[in-house]
């Protein structure tokens, strides 16, 4: 009697432990049923009807309306061209590369983030970049927003600053790789230089002034870790790597010669 008293109790716990799973589970079964009902529905229920989207090209009598489709177009394809613009006519190519070559003589990997040097150098480029950008305003935008130019002269406006600012830093012999290829006679003023050629050359010559800025930034550090790894050598500590001793030292020189001010200062100088 014992035996089966026990058995009993068992198998109302049991029942009770298993009861809540088993209502899960029917709770389940029948929100699956519903949904099944719901997306199988008889074919005759009204279904709502999806809006219909058509793109057509139709004829203007009205030529304002087609320029402005026009002037609409070629924003947009300015726009696709804007990065372009900003990385390779700008001053921003020669302020990244020499951020990119002071983190490596610094040794530190990956600091500053890309993200902050990216910044710094979009904020520098504006900095440096202002007066240009200042006189394409004055003679060139606001003029065409008055309807006092047309498009094309306002292009040609635009471009005079930006082609100054490229001419006053690219270099003659670039200049002269470019003409040759392009089989083009030599200029006999800045003025007569043709942009597809400028382009190229303005392009080069930043990163030939960056390279060599570069160099100039890695001689001291480069010193720091040829003294760390002959004192190690000396020491006998050949398995001790001489960047984690000179990483120190270099980021103590960095900052006692406030490094960032000095870099961006003679960056800025370089520009002018």
């Amino acid at each position: 009697m014992g035996h089966c008293k026990c058995t009993t109790m068992s198998t109302r716990d049991h029942r009770v432990a298993v009861s809540p799973r088993r209502r899960a589970f029917s709770l389940l079964c029948l929100a699956g049923a519903l949904c099944l009902s719901l997306l199988t529905g008889p074919a005759t229920a009204a279904s709502p009807a999806a809006p219909s989207v058509t793109i057509s090209l139709g004829s203007s009598s009205e030529p304002e309306r087609v320029s402005v489709v026009l002037e609409i177009l070629f924003l947009l394809t300015v726009l696709s061209f804007a990065p372009a613009i900003l990385v390779l006519m700008t001053s921003f190519t020669r302020i990244i590369v020499v951020f990119s070559f002071l983190r490596h003589a610094l040794s530190t990997q990956q600091l500053p983030p890309n993200q902050v040097l990216v910044g710094l150098a979009l904020f520098l480029t504006f900095f440096v970049m202002t007066p240009v950008w200042q006189e394409v305003n004055t003679n060139a935008l606001e003029p065409y927003f008055a309807h006092e130019i047309a498009q094309k002269e306002a292009l040609d406006r635009a471009l005079q600053p930006l082609r100054q600012f490229m001419l006053r830093q690219t270099r003659e012999p670039d200049l002269a790789v470019f003409l040759k290829a392009a089989q083009l006679q030599r200029p006999h003023k800045p003025e007569e230089v043709p942009t597809r050629v400028l382009l190229p050359a303005f392009v080069i010559s930043e990163l030939k002034t960056a390279f060599q800025i570069g160099f100039l930034i890695y001689v001291p550090f480069l010193i720091i870790d040829m003294v760390v790894a002959s004192v190690l050598l000396s020491m006998g500590m050949m398995m001790l790597p001489p960047v984690m001793i000179s990483l120190p030292f270099k980021l103590l020189l960095f900052v006692l010669v406030d490094g960032w001010t000095l870099l961006v200062g003679s960056l800025l100088k370089s520009f002018l």
